[in-house]
């Protein structure tokens, strides 16, 4: 047995997992090199020895959580931490120039994917499995009725949305509550797929940055300010930056819900696998870090955290993604075998994570000078 075998198979045995066991959560080892790549790589190797075939594991989602669970992920980190830590501190990896990296190379992906995956609203983001709730459809529109409600939406209001995706929530806050919104996004296929979809609606659709100079100049200060899902691509460096361009973007009475992932800890970066195949220069944020963005440019009204809702949402798109995988492969080549077993880990990873409640999802509905009275928390 060699060294890297022996400590690999130590660590997941603290986890209760066996190489070559007989349960869904053991991981069937196909090529001995695992090991190696698992020690030198930490994450990145696990997440590309599986992408090539090296190992499987029936449940998936389960050994990730009984990984995360007992931090059987951090006994190993790989002997490149450092380094990408290093680019992290040095480098700005959320700036301007790179802020429609994340856009090109996961959103851009292609809508027929998308349409495969999500529900038919195409909400990419947590939906909220409440009393009554059954399909994926209804968990993301009981997150837009409780997003308007928490925000007191009413007819005629105006509202800015960084991040629109593909336009879930403008259409359904145009539709619903008779609002008219400018939805912001760095992604060209959303983009065009949102205009689609909110015509004739009083719904305006923009493929921009959040830092652009001009769109205050253009379009004033709104009612409300919503963020579904966007603030895991600021980055820390931007944190403050990003909450004073949304306190400049607020009428002194408005509202601001940010619905964001969490993390359990403050951290510089994200995980090395998920920053190279998935969403690029991307992290998720601490109660900490927000806290000090927010200190002086916000009373917070309400925090609502529901982050196990986020693990049934990614095994929904998870069933979807296999029950359509057949017809995902005929949109074009790059959705080969090695998509395929990379996106099944993207997704049963983050369930994994949500699970053993390793990262959150939380929703802040803040106030530039506090609500008058009191603000009713909404559930």
């Amino acid at each position: 047995m060699s060294t890297a075998e022996r400590i690999i198979m130590g660590n997941l045995q603290k986890a209760g997992i066996k190489v070559n066991g007989r349960k869904p959560w053991d991981i069937q080892v196909h090529n001995e090199d695992v090991f190696r790549r698992f020690l030198i790589g930490g994450s990145l190797g696990v997440g590309e020895s599986y992408m090539d075939g090296g190992w499987d594991a029936a449940g998936l989602d389960e050994f990730f959580t009984r990984v995360f669970e007992t931090n059987a992920h951090r006994l190993v980190v790989g002997r490149s931490i450092l380094a990408h830590v290093a680019k992290a501190v040095l480098m700005d990896l959320c700036s301007c120039k790179r802020a429609f990296e994340v856009g090109r190379s996961h959103y851009d992906l292609g809508n027929g994917l998308y349409e495969k995956m999500l529900d038919e609203s195409m909400t990419y983001s947590c939906g909220y499995w409440r009393s009554g709730v059954e399909t994926l459809h209804q968990a993301q529109m009981a997150k837009y009725d409780l997003i308007c409600r928490k925000l007191g939406l009413q007819l005629g209001m105006r509202i800015l949305e960084i991040g629109c995706g593909w336009g879930g929530f403008a259409r359904y806050a145009a539709e619903e509550c008779g609002v008219s919104v400018i939805g912001l996004t760095i992604s060209k296929e959303q983009a065009h797929f949102a205009q689609t979809k909110c015509v004739n609606l009083p719904v305006s659709v923009l493929l921009q940055d959040y830092r652009s100079s001009s769109l205050r100049h253009l379009y004033g200060t709104f009612d409300r300010v919503v963020s579904i899902g966007m603030f895991e691509h600021v980055g820390y460096k931007h944190y403050s930056t990003y909450m004073k361009i949304v306190r400049r973007f607020l009428n002194p009475d408005g509202l601001f819900l940010l619905h964001t992932i969490g993390n359990n800890v403050s951290q510089l970066t994200t995980d090395r696998w998920i920053d190279k195949y998935i969403f690029p220069n991307s992290m998720l944020p601490s109660m900490r870090q927000i806290a000090a963005a927010t200190e002086g440019l916000f009373v917070t009204e309400d925090w609502h955290s529901f982050g196990p809702d986020y693990d049934r949402t990614l095994m929904e798109w998870h069933r979807n993604f296999c029950r359509n995988w057949s017809e995902i492969t005929k949109l074009g080549a790059q959705f080969d075998e090695k998509f395929r077993r990379m996106w099944e880990f993207y997704l049963l990873s983050c369930a994994g994570l949500f699970r053993a409640r390793q990262a959150q999802l939380w929703q802040f509905v803040l106030s530039p000078n506090g609500v008058a009275g009191s603000y009713e928390s909404v559930r």
